[in-house]
């Protein structure tokens, strides 16, 4: 039992004396004072000496440990001062590195702007969950469980009644049930659609949604809205033309497309917003009364606004976090 002892004693001073880092230092430690090292597995074995041999190597035993422990704490000591005063050590010779500041996303941008021109129109921002039921998201807006233009929205389902909303067309539902018109208000936010990623196409994208609700609303004042919106987003000279269309939640409905001419390219038109009076049954089925209450809708994607206006090709890059492509802006 004396010669394993001193044999363990030589070895570990032996070894100790090798050790430059804080790694090494470990794996020395792992070997002698761990729970398997070989300290460890003397003391198993002194266990099973007869009694009257016990204090004879016990004694011997725990001066080899402790004073291997001892060695061990000292060199830890002066290994990680080491490598503290390596990791604080600055070089003021070296040239300064410059501060680079961050901005808003591009998106970011377009958004905040369509807000703001909303806003000076009397608009109120308001805001919902991403995760919507079935019900708000179709349901209440007019898309019965058999309607086929559901179709028209692919949609993430996470079970049978709950779903990423496709719209944030909710929002307008979950204002109208605890807020009486007069309602002028617009709903930004992400939205979720089931669809195959492309240059045009994303499977996440933004979206505003706008609402105006109370007596005698036109159609006349939708489009008088959406035309100072889209002279003061795109500038005076922008060229529009408003088209017939179909959704299930406004009567009548319209599509918006504004004139693209990128340079050196074939110019064309580019839906960008649809709207529309909101159904009766919509209002009905908010509880406000149809008979008294108008209102109109609309909804246009912050992308395809960002790609008209800033001549962007593929929708894309705005989530791809290049720094090249997000610097331009």
């Amino acid at each position: 039992m004396l010669d394993k002892i001193e044999l363990a004693e030589k070895n570990f001073k032996n070894e100790v004396v090798t050790v430059k880092s804080l790694e090494s230092l470990e794996e020395l430690r792992i070997k002698f004072l761990g729970r398997k090292g070989i300290f460890t597995e003397l003391f198993e074995e002194f266990k099973q000496l007869p009694s009257d041999e016990k204090p004879k190597y016990g004694q011997v035993l725990n001066k080899a440990k402790s004073s291997a422990q001892k060695v061990f704490d000292e060199l830890k000591g002066k290994l990680e001062k080491s490598e503290s005063e390596k990791k604080v050590y600055i070089d003021l010779t070296l040239d300064g590195r410059e501060v680079e500041l961050g901005s808003k996303h591009i998106l970011t941008q377009t958004l905040d702007e369509i807000k703001q021109i909303f806003k000076g129109l009397g608009f109120s921002i308001y805001e919902g969950p991403e995760l919507e039921s079935d019900h708000n998201n179709f349901e209440m807006l007019n898309f019965p469980a058999d309607h086929p233009a559901r179709d028209m929205q692919d949609t993430f389902f996470v079970n049978d009644n709950f779903l990423l909303r496709t719209h944030t067309s909710p929002v307008q539902v979950r204002l109208m049930e605890n807020k009486q018109p007069p309602i002028r208000a617009l709903m930004p936010g992400k939205v979720y659609r089931n669809e195959a990623i492309s240059a045009k196409s994303y499977c996440l994208f933004h979206q505003v949604e706008g609402l105006y609700v109370d007596e005698d609303v036109t159609f006349a004042e939708l489009k008088g809205t959406l035309v100072v919106f889209l002279k003061q987003f795109f500038g005076e000279d922008v060229k529009y033309r408003f088209r017939p269309s179909f959704f299930p939640f406004t009567e009548p409905s319209a599509e918006v497309d504004v004139w693209w001419q990128p340079k050196g390219k074939e110019g064309r038109w580019l839906e960008i917003l649809g709207c529309g009076m909101v159904d009766p049954n919509v209002l009905e089925n908010v509880k406000i009364d149809n008979e008294k209450y108008v209102g109109y809708a609309f909804g246009m994607g912050v992308e395809r606004i960002a790609m008209l206006k800033y001549g962007v090709g593929d929708i894309r890059v705005f989530f791809d976090n290049d720094k090249r492509f997000l610097k331009q802006f």
